[in-house]
């Protein structure tokens, strides 16, 4: 009997894969796998709960552009930096269960700003990068592929309705250090910035998480976080990370209704 659709989103709870059948493999010890793409990551791409609702991260919908056989395991935590990510153990988590053949995707960069908590400030051309650098090499000496992605933009737009970049010099640095290691490079923060340059500074409203009670210019509600799940996914494709047989419905409406959350899990 195959997954619901609900069961598939429900699946995704902190470290626990989002399975589907496994057609695709890879040999790994001996063993077949199936492939899995492990996503490292903050707020922006993390499972939300029922308590969070609509507030979605992106790594909830990323599944439903992926064909059966590519699991999905989202290790993105609210609140962290490519540092604290690092200094949790949240890292070595990741690397302990990631196999040859399978993908550590990377997207940091919200919280490495704030540079008033020293838990988490990372500077962008020197510590952003060597945290960047213990996921690449950490994926690397387990035969998994590692692939950068630019972190995702907020919503801002200036007094002539421009979208304005938010992230410093993050992504420059990111893009710096994908080209000096011959890293694959997701430059999510590039195109979602024209995504919602083109949708404007009131449609980029029904994107966001924003509620009667709340106006929030980070997170995403359900089409927020597909349509930024579409645009990884794309460049997923288009930077030959995937094949054609690895994604599906690219040029396809996703129903919001496919986007549920989980009661979260009890002590």
């Amino acid at each position: 009997m195959s997954l619901s659709r609900r069961q598939v989103t429900a699946a995704a709870v902190s470290s626990i894969p989002l399975a589907f059948a496994a057609a695709q493999t890879a040999q790994a010890g001996g063993r077949h796998h199936p492939r899995t793409l492990y996503i490292a990551g903050d707020s922006t791409a993390a499972q939300k709960y029922a308590d969070a609702a609509p507030e979605t991260g992106w790594g909830m919908a990323l599944p439903f552009f992926l064909r059966n056989g590519l699991r999905v395991a989202n290790h993105a935590v609210n609140g962290r930096s490519s540092k604290s990510f690092v200094d949790e153990g949240r890292l070595d988590a990741v690397l302990g269960a990631i196999r040859p053949g399978d993908f550590l995707l990377i997207q940091f960069a919200h919280n490495d700003e704030k540079d008033e908590d020293p838990a988490r400030y990372t500077e962008p051309w020197t510590t952003y990068q060597e945290y960047l650098r213990r996921y690449v090499d950490g994926a690397r000496a387990r035969g998994a592929r590692p692939v950068l992605a630019t972190p995702v933009e907020r919503r801002r737009f200036d007094a002539a309705g421009n979208a304005v970049p938010s992230h410093g010099e993050y992504p420059a640095a990111m893009r710096a250090l994908a080209r000096r290691e011959g890293v694959a490079l997701l430059d999510v923060q590039a195109l979602s910035l024209a995504l919602w340059q083109r949708l404007g500074a009131e449609g980029t409203k029904a994107y966001f998480n924003w509620t009667a009670t709340e106006q929030d210019n980070t997170h995403f509600n359900p089409p927020g976080a597909i349509a930024v799940a579409r645009l990884v996914a794309r460049e997923l494709l288009r930077g030959r990370v995937l094949a054609h047989r690895d994604v599906r419905r690219l040029d396809e409406e996703i129903p919001e209704s496919w986007i549920s959350w989980p009661e979260p899990a009890t002590a």
